[in-house]
């Protein structure tokens, strides 16, 4: 049996806690040297009354619901555009739009995560739907583009404390044996709002008005706080009080600002080489070096630095990002090839990315309910990461009529969808309780950089490949127009984009492989196990 390590956060498990673990493993706990865990001594942080399964059930919902929020917001203004672009008068400041939301969301999930494990769930996923409900509201009476563009950024404040903080309370009241299953259905949910923020977007700003895309978030976020709140009491609380790192928080921040504006403007705005690019590109590691040498040296870091290493967590990060920024690159670039090689009008080709979101929900499916039943639960995905490479490997070397490519990008991201609920859990059961929060905001900031460095590489390829300034990236849409390149070009510039799908498959698939597998901890460990034997 592997020893298990213990840090100062550990010593604040509650009798609970405690006593949910396996028996092997709360013996080893009872034998650890130095201060002594005792049962009845430890602060009771969790409920003396459990959840019942209707309560576990109502949460999930509240929490799905939550999710959706944060999903739809990220796709639901891209067909409004042009519409938003034509009131205001102003077409050039359009991608600040999308921009401001990206850059807000992916900078506060750590803050979020952090802040979960200091100040409480409660605190937390109200701070979030608040910003967001706020932040919704000023976007629908922006008067001009400035306003548009900065109530936006306050939207995504919020939305992105939505995802870190909803996955952290999942923790908190299902048993990380149980808890792939539940990814799993907040994946189908994040794809759900994906598929439909376009077309609800594109109906509101065609039949109604574009700023219905934002009225339509108050009554969802109502809906979802009467559902949760309620329920928050009988939460288990693992949090700890301590003070806040805001110091280090900032530089974190600042960093992933200035790195995404480097993602977002390079190749596209100002050359990759340009003094402009470089400079912000030297500013954004020196903030990266300013944050590691102040998390050195703090005494309680915002962010620790030991938790992002052992044989859990950077192998998790790093196939989770790998997977996640795949599939985003894919669904930003396959468009244009949909429309310029099969002829797609635009509607269509965003009707052919169905396959690709839907059918990966069906893998993290099966994988959580693997994880649910079988000891090797690591095996799935490395099954599942392995197929989807040669299911790249397919795409890049092979051409193919449109139902066979649909078919082969089906298979792909079956594959693909089997990495999210493996990586998420394997990277939460590896920390104290008291850190899942933190752990689980560093995931989602990982992921963010990930998806945005993906979508910039592709482009990168495809601009490469194809040696001209073609809009990429959904730019095209807003224009109106697709440049006219031969099929054959296009054909020959896409194979590099799937041969780099394929590579960060295979990077995926060997992180996982390396990934220690730890046991899940769980009331019906044993049960599965040999059911599964």
């Amino acid at each position: 049996m592997r020893p298990i390590e213990m840090n100062k956060f550990d010593r604040q498990s509650s009798s609970a806690d405690i006593q949910a673990l396996p028996d092997d493993i709360a013996e080893q706990l009872s034998r650890l040297p130095g201060e002594v865990i005792s049962v009845d001594d430890a602060p009771s942080i969790a409920p003396q009354v459990p959840l019942t399964s209707d309560e576990v059930r109502t949460i999930v919902v509240s929490l799905m619901l939550t999710m959706f929020l944060a999903a739809l917001d990220q796709t639901i203004v891209a067909t409004a555009l042009p519409t938003i672009g034509r009131q205001f008068q102003d077409v050039s400041s359009l991608s600040w739009v999308i921009t401001a939301y990206l850059l807000a969301s992916t900078a506060v999930a750590p803050v979020f995560g952090t802040l979960s494990d200091i100040y409480g769930r409660k605190a937390m996923i109200i701070t979030s739907l608040s910003l967001f409900v706020a932040g919704s509201i000023l976007c629908a009476i922006a008067p001009n583009m400035p306003m548009l563009i900065l109530a936006r950024g306050l939207q995504g404040l919020g939305g992105g404390g939505i995802m870190p903080v909803v996955q952290t309370v999942i923790s908190d009241v299902v048993s990380p044996r149980e808890r792939g299953q539940y990814q799993a259905y907040f994946s189908s949910v994040w794809m759900v709002g994906g598929i439909l923020g376009p077309v609800i977007g594109g109906v509101f700003a065609e039949h109604l008005h574009w700023s219905m895309i934002f009225w339509i978030n108050l009554p969802l976020a109502a809906a979802a706080i009467a559902l949760l709140l309620p329920r928050m009491k009988k939460i288990p609380v693992f949090h700890r009080k301590r003070k806040v790192d805001w110091l280090g928080g900032v530089l974190l921040m600042a960093s992933a600002v200035v790195f995404m504006l480097v993602l977002t403007w390079g190749g596209t705005r100002y050359p990759w080489l340009s003094p402009t690019v470089l400079a912000m590109l030297g500013g954004a590691v020196a903030l990266v070096v300013s944050f590691v040498w102040h998390a050195r040296r703090a005494d309680e870091p915002f962010l620790p630095l030991p938790l992002l290493g052992g044989s859990v967590v950077p192998f998790g990060l790093m196939a989770g990002g790998c997977a996640l920024g795949a599939i985003t690159g894919l669904t930003v670039q396959l468009p244009l090839y949909y429309e310029s090689v099969y002829h797609l009008s635009a509607s269509e080709a965003g009707l052919a990315l169905i396959p690709l979101a839907a059918v990966s929900t069906c893998g993290a499916a099966i994988a959580g309910r693997t994880m649910a039943r079988a000891k090797h639960y690591k095996r799935v995905a490395i099954i599942g990461t392995s197929w989807a490479a040669l299911c790249g490997l397919g795409l890049t070397l092979t051409t193919l009529p449109l139902w066979g490519l649909l078919t082969l990008m089906a298979a792909f991201a079956l594959g693909l969808g089997t990495t999210f609920p493996v990586c998420v859990v394997s990277v939460q059961n590896s920390v104290a309780r008291p850190q899942v929060g933190t752990i689980t905001g560093a995931l989602n900031f990982f992921r963010s950089l990930m998806s945005s460095f993906t979508v910039a590489a592709f482009a990168a390829i495809l601009l490469i490949a194809l040696g001209a300034d073609v809009p990429l990236a959904g730019e095209h849409r807003v224009a109106g127009s697709i440049p006219a390149i031969p099929v054959e070009d296009m054909r020959h510039a896409f194979r590099y984009v799937f041969g780099a799908a394929t590579a960060l498959m295979t990077g995926a698939a060997l992180c996982l492989i390396m990934m220690e597998e730890r046991p899940l901890a769980g009331p019906s460990v044993t049960k599965h196990v040999e059911m599964a034997e």
